[in-house]
Order: C-alpha cells, then structure tokens, then sequence
C-alpha cells in the first residue's frame, strides 16, 4: 500500500541532497518558487483588493489602496453570502456521498469480479469523462424540467432543486472515481476477502470492512475531488437555478450578486471568494496526505 510520506516531502529530500549538484539544486528551488507565486499571488491580490477601500479598488496592487477590512463584514450584508455557502457545502456533500457510494460498488464490480463484456463496459463509462458538461446542457435541461415523455410518464421537474444541480454533477464525477477506485480495489490481495467471507461476511459487507478501509488513500481522494468540483460548480446551476438562495443556488451565484447594473463591489467580491475558499482550504491541508498517496500510488504499486 501507500507509504505516509507525500510528494512534496520526497521531491524537497531530492532538492535537499548533499549530492546533488548546484545547478539542480538552484534550479529545483527557482522552478519551486515559481510555481508558488503563480500559485499564491492570485489569493495575495484578493487579500490586497478586500483590503483597500471601496472606490480605490483599482488602484490596489502590491499593497491595498487604503485600509478598510470591514469588507469581509459587509460581504455578508450586502448579500446573503452565507446561504450561497449553504447551498453549496449541502449539494458538495450530498454529490460526494452519492459519488463514493456508486462508484465503491462499480470499482468493485470492475475492479474484483469477471464477467462477459467487461472491458468494453469500462471503456465506455470512462469515455463520459472525455465529454463536456455542454454536451448534455439541451438533454439535461429537457429531461430536469419534466419535458421528456416516455410511455405516457414524464420525467419529473427538478427546476430550482438540488437535485438539478447535483445529478448531472453526480454523473460526471462517477467516471473519474470509478477508474480511481476500481485500481485500488483490484490490488488488495484475494485473500483478506476470502477470509471475511468465510465467516459469513457478504460481498457488500467486505467492501466496506475489508476493501475500502485498505483503500483509503484512493477512497478519500476521490471522495475530496468530487467535493471540490461540486463545490466550485456553476455551469449547471446557472441553467438549473434563477440565481436565489431560497432556490438552491450555489456560491458562484452569490459572487455575481456583488455586481449591479451600474458598479462592482471588488473589494466585497474579493472578501467574498477568499471566505467561500476556506472550507474547501481546509478540507486539502487537512487530507494532503491521503490526496498525492491517492494519486501517486497506483503508478508505484506492483
């Protein structure tokens, strides 16, 4: 199984060695701050435009224009931020639960059994990934509306619900935590199922007390990257919902709010996007580990 070291501690053992040579090293610490200003000086300039105050936010550069941090106060005065937030930690959950739950019984189906068709079945839920969410946008918004009759019954209408947001988002995440999960899954050694089964422990029943448990690393990976996608969705929330809190709409909706007819408010927009980022913030620091494990360690296992 994975080892508890992560990426990032191997790949600064390998810019730390005493052997190495003085153009590696410098160009392994070069390259290493590089990526993290472009990385970090996006969040840097948020900081710096919620800081300045309201009027002078264009002026704002390295160093706010101003001082004014009442903005991450009046983020939530001016709108109802804090339901937007709602909306989307409720639909990121409710997406990931139902992502890991489908998804650990396909990974095992492909992952652990054999069956006629197998290969081209896999290849074929896989192949969804490779479509945009657009593909789908005239279907999807036909059938979640209740404008699709199949033998006298129509499809139910979903408009300004979670469920409209969160099924197509649902179905476009299964691809990538299946073939996740399916390679850690058919990695754990027959043996450890064969021995719970034999105390009268069911297929289901060794998924989740055997299986997955070993699989952690990928099983929280997948788990964590659907969050985030779900979290950070606004493409089918835009079609799906009119933009109100009451109706479900997500976070994304509730930054637009910050934009009137006649102005913006880019020092509240900015407050606004660093306070929605801190749940899905902590959720990466806290589960680092179990994340480049997730996805390192299917390329390292034999």
């Amino acid at each position: 199984m994975a080892t508890d070291s992560s990426l990032s501690d191997r790949l600064f053992a390998i810019g730390l060695d005493d052997d190495a040579s003085p153009l590696f090293r410098y160009t392994f610490y070069g390259t290493t701050l590089l990526i993290l200003l472009i990385s970090l000086f996006p969040f840097y300039y948020l900081v710096m435009l919620a800081l300045s105050k309201p009027g002078n936010t264009t002026q704002a550069g390295l160093l706010p224009a101003g001082f004014d941090p009442t903005s991450f106060i009046g983020a939530f005065q001016a709108v109802p931020f804090h339901l937007y937030m709602r909306n989307s930690l409720l639909i990121a959950t409710g997406v990931t639960a139902f992502v890991l739950v489908f998804a650990s019984l396909a990974g095992y189906t492909f992952g652990r059994m054999e069956f006629r068709g197998k290969r081209p079945l896999f290849l074929l839920l896989i192949s969804v990934s490779y479509f945009p969410g657009a593909t789908f946008i005239v279907g999807l918004f036909k059938l979640l509306t209740g404008n699709v009759t199949v033998l006298g019954v129509s499809s139910p209408n979903l408009f300004n619900s979670p469920a409209a947001v969160g099924l197509p988002l649902t179905a476009l995440s299964l691809p990538f935590a299946i073939l996740l999960l399916t390679t850690f899954y058919s990695q754990i050694p027959d043996g450890l199922e064969d021995a719970a089964r034999v105390t009268g422990t069911t297929r289901i029943g060794a998924l989740y007390r055997i299986i997955a448990p070993l699989s952690a690393p990928g099983f929280v990976t997948a788990g964590i990257l659907t969050f985030i996608t779900a979290y950070n969705e606004f493409f089918f929330s835009q079609l799906m919902t009119t933009g109100s809190p009451q109706n479900w709409s997500p976070i994304v909706w509730g930054l637009l709010r910050y934009q009137t007819e006649v102005s913006v408010r880019y020092d509240l927009m900015a407050a606004a996007s660093l306070i929605g980022v801190v749940p899905v913030a902590l959720i990466v620091l806290l589960a680092q580990r179990k994340i480049v494990s997730g996805l390192t360690s299917g390329s390292i296992k034999g």
